[in-house]
């Protein structure tokens, strides 16, 4: 058998289903049991909260106040108090993110993050969105989000196609930051376990497979920290592009 560290990453048929020919695959995957499991968690969440009977000495109760608390500085930095509309769309998607992260911590687990597929159709859904509620609210006033403020009219032509990309690839460059830090640590940590376990299985090494074994705990530690991060990041920047809704350049 060939060690694949990007075995932990394919997608694999739990229940096949298939319609007509084999170009048309509704199959139930691993994918799909994560996604089903974090949308389970979240209903969970919900129904724990509303209707929760003890609010103090509950430790999940005040894991969420925190995660309110957090968004809601999060929206007060990067929006302002107009923002806070959007407050259940921010935690839904900071707890989306962050279930995904760390169920894909759990061994033998599958990381739907990890999947550009998955984090690229978030992040052009939101845009997508975001874009339309622009249209909407500001009108042929859209056109000045491309064009900064205090820029010297001669320079616009230059600035606008600039602006216009920019403001294109932000989909990509959302979906593809939270894709390739799962995927280059979850890749990090199962190359760095193999190597180890190769270690224990020689006597001269033993010690020094000890060693690597604590550094590998130290960069599980650090992967954790790392999902919590991206969910940091991708929440602020969503929130950074909902901004662009109220501002007018």
């Amino acid at each position: 058998m060939i060690f694949s560290p990007l075995e932990q990453f394919k997608i694999i048929n739990i229940i096949p289903f298939y319609i007509g020919s084999s170009s048309l695959d509704f199959s139930f995957t691993n994918s799909s049991f994560i996604s089903l499991t974090i949308t389970w968690l979240i209903f969970q969440t919900t129904f724990t909260l509303t209707n929760s009977k003890s609010l103090i000495n509950n430790n999940f109760i005040w894991f969420m106040i925190k995660v309110d608390q957090f968004i809601t500085q999060i929206i007060n930095e990067q929006i302002g108090k107009v923002g806070l509309k959007y407050k259940p769309l921010l935690i839904t998607i900071a707890i989306i993110i962050l279930l995904a992260n760390m169920i894909g911590m759990i061994p033998y687990s599958f990381t739907i993050t990890s999947h550009p597929i998955i984090t690229m159709g978030l992040s052009f859904t939101l845009w997508l969105g975001i874009t339309f509620t622009i249209i909407l609210k500001q009108k042929l006033h859209f056109i000045y989000l491309f064009i900064p403020s205090g820029v010297p009219a001669p320079l616009i032509p230059i600035i606008f196609p600039i602006e216009v990309i920019s403001y294109l690839t932000r989909p990509i460059s959302l979906g593809i930051r939270l894709a390739a830090n799962m995927f280059a640590g979850h890749t990090l940590l199962n190359i760095f376990s193999f190597f180890i376990w190769q270690m224990y299985h020689s006597v001269s090494l033993f010690a020094v497979a000890i060693i690597a074994t604590l550094i590998l705990l130290f960069l599980i530690v650090l992967e954790i920290l790392i999902a919590f991060l991206q969910t940091y990041v991708f929440t602020v920047l969503v929130s950074s592009y909902i901004n662009d809704i109220y501002s007018h350049h």
